[in-house]
Order: C-alpha cells, then sequence, then structure tokens
C-alpha cells in the first residue's frame, strides 16, 4: 500500500483532525465548506465558485472514477484545499485518464485524507462555516491555528475579478444564431455557455469588470450574469451595469451570484449564510408552479427578500420566484412590468446541471422565451 505523509487540518476555532496527505504538500488555508454530492468531484473542484474554499467530500469515497479532460467546468482546479475520507485506491473507469490525486498534486492542491470527515460536516453544521488551514509540515496545532486565524475571511472578499477570464470570447451558436447575449463572467462554468449555445444562442463572454458599454457594444438581446465565488455586497460594478441594463429594459438571467447581484441591483440586502448550501440534492420549490425540482448548489451567501409580497423597484415589481425547501432561503427572484409581463428573472442554484440533476434547464428555454417576447 501507498505510504503517505502526515498532514494536519485546524479550524479556525481550534478543532483539529490529524490524517494524511492527500495530493501535494505543503500548506493551505481558506473557508472550510462541506458539499454532499455523491458524484461530480471532478466538477466541484474545477467551479470558480470555490475559488479560496477548502471542500470537504460527505461521501467518503472519492477518486473512483479519476479524472478526463472533458468534465471540467473552467480551465484549472479551484479549490484552496480537499478533504476526504477514503481516497480511491486507484481509478477505475473508461473515461479516466489519470487519477485524482495525480491531478491534485500536478496543480499544487493541498488536501488531507483518513480523518472523519462526517464529524468534521457535522462540527461545520453546527458552528457554521469557518477559516481553516490544511499543513503536511506543520505538527503543532496551536501554530497553525495562528496562520488560520491571520487568513482573510469570506465576508467581504471581493473575488469576481480573480477568477474571470481576462479577455472577452465567443461562444457559437449550435446551428443557426437566433439570440445573441453578453454574459458577465464572474466565475462562469463551461457547461452555461454551452447550454445557451444549444438553444441558438451566440454567448459573448465578458470579463467581470466590463462596462455597461462594453456589454452594449456586444449589441445584445439579452444579459447573463453567472456564478461566483466571494461576498456579493462587493460586487458594486456588475451591480451597476445590471442596473443599466436593467433601465433599459434589457431582458436579464442570473444564476448563483449573479441572482445575489441582482437582488442587490433590485435594492435588496444579502447575507452570509451559516455553513451554505452546497451538493446536487437541494430541494427548490417553483413558486409559480409549485413544482418541487432537486438541484444543484454552490453558495455561502443569500438574499435578503421578503418571500410573502412583491416589492415595488425602480425597475419593475420583484418578487421571489423560488424558495429552497430545507430553510426557506430565497432560491430565485422576477421582475415583472406593470401588466405582469417578465422583464428579468434569476435563480440561486445552478440549471446548467454539472454534474447533475437535470430539473432545472428548462430555465435556458424561459431565457429564450424572454427574449423573443413569450414570455
Amino acid at each position: 500500500m501507498m505510504t503517505r505523509a502526515s498532514a494536519l487540518l485546524v479550524l479556525e476555532d481550534g478543532r483539529a483532525f490529524r490524517g494524511e496527505s492527500y495530493g501535494a504538500p505543503g500548506e493551505t488555508f481558506g473557508e472550510a465548506v462541506f458539499s454532499t454530492g455523491m458524484t461530480g468531484y471532478q466538477e466541484t473542484l474545477t467551479d470558480p465558485s470555490y475559488y479560496q474554499q477548502v471542500v470537504v467530500q460527505t461521501a467518503p469515497h472519492i477518486g473512483n472514477t479519476g479524472v478526463n479532460d472533458d468534465d471540467p467546468e473552467s480551465t484549472r482546479i479551484w479549490v484552496a484545499g480537499y478533504v476526504v475520507r477514503d481516497p480511491a485506491r486507484r481509478a477505475s473507469s473508461w473515461r479516466a485518464q489519470r487519477s485524482l490525486e495525480d491531478e491534485l498534486s500536478a496543480q499544487g492542491v493541498v488536501g488531507i485524507s483518513g480523518i472523519d470527515t462526517r464529524a468534521l460536516t457535522r462540527h461545520l453544521r453546527e458552528r457554521g462555516a469557518m477559516r481553516v488551514g490544511i499543513s503536511t509540515t506543520e505538527t503543532d496545532v496551536a501554530a497553525l491555528r495562528e496562520r488560520v486565524l491571520a487568513s482573510p475571511p469570506m465576508s467581504g472578499a471581493d473575488l469576481a475579478a480573480a477568477v474571470s477570464t481576462d479577455e472577452p470570447y465567443v461562444v457559437p451558436a449550435d446551428g443557426e444564431r437566433r439570440f445573441t447575449v453578453a454574459a458577465l463572467d464572474l466565475g462562469i462554468k463551461t457547461m452555461t455557455p454551452r447550454r445557451m449555445a444549444e438553444r441558438g444562442i451566440e454567448v459573448h463572454v465578458l470579463p467581470a469588470t466590463a462596462s455597461l458599454d462594453d456589454v452594449l457594444a456586444v449589441r445584445p438581446d439579452g444579459l447573463f450574469l453567472s456564478n461566483g465565488p466571494g461576498d456579493p455586497a462587493t460586487a458594486d460594478g456588475p451591480r451597476d451595469v445590471l442596473r443599466g441594463a436593467l433601465e433599459r429594459e434589457l431582458p436579464f438571467f442570473g444564476i448563483c451570484f449573479g441572482n445575489q447581484v441582482f437582488g442587490r441591483a433590485l435594492g435588496f440586502g444579502t447575507y452570509k449564510l451559516g455553513y451554505g448550501h452546497r451538493g446536487i440534492n437541494q430541494p427548490v420549490q417553483d413558486r409559480g408552479t409549485g413544482k418541487v425540482e432537486v438541484t444543484a448548489h454552490n453558495h455561502g451567501f443569500a438574499v435578503d427578500a421578503p418571500l410573502e409580497r412583491a416589492t415595488d423597484t425602480p425597475f419593475g415589481r420583484a418578487a421571489v420566484s423560488h424558495v429552497c425547501l430545507n430553510d426557506n432561503v430565497v432560491e430565485g427572484l422576477e421582475l415583472r412590468d406593470s401588466a405582469g409581463a417578465l422583464k428579468a428573472f434569476s435563480v440561486q442554484y445552478h440549471p446548467e446541471a454539472a454534474a447533475g440533476p437535470h430539473d432545472a434547464a428548462y430555465l435556458f428555454d424561459r431565457f429564450v422565451d424572454l427574449m423573443q417576447g413569450d414570455a
């Protein structure tokens, strides 16, 4: 059997776990969060929304199917660190091109294995997401905790620009182009523009720092704001771009971080959740249809909007369209005009569904309907 170096994990409140190194040696810091997905670890690792977060996998066996070059959601692994209980001894999938541990090592991702991830997850559920450090070089809990406490918190973190594209690029429509969309990349996943391209949309992906003039230069039929990391309270630039687009009645669709920015543009506040929603099994109800969807989530912040009444805004009447059935967190917003016609909408979860489920794929069709005036 493979002999692994020792590793130490210390939370900011002093709780410590000793295990074995998994991935690259060294030391790393970030916000400890847990993800409940039993599959899709490669999509999780490459999701830019996890930037500066140390992901704890609640599923005990990780790495069974290795990694490949088809499933990544971006060009690199973004997690700050990785925590698993039982790493696979070998990959077993016809699609695998290398092992997960080799990929973590190659990209310099520090991880820890062989610890009680159930106990760690219960601790985070009870105490909330918090800063954490993982080290293969430090053995003293108190010393590592001091460095954890000196690391930056997630509240107040402005991270979207750090994970966004440096230059604009275009994802062409599959077949005939029906619409053009300007997409602000706040940490966009690869599958998102693909889902739009499948519907005949040419997607112009713009940096997070793009201005309203940059958006309008694309001559878009609609505006899209993506998922992304950090505190939405710092996203003043994207908020102002969105307000300008809403003033011009440009159809809008946002997901995850984009939902939070939409909330801010409408005048609502945002707040940090205790331990967030992360995984591919979160039940959300569409309040318009009553339908319950099983959805993919990755967010630690939420919109503070009233659940039981609509709100008048400078752009129209805003209301909560979706709600999480676990805790009543706002999971979607919609904006309508005085006649009740839909003008803009957003959801907190991930309808692009990588690595699943696919219950919410209809939202891309709703965006198409909105742009062609059928919503």
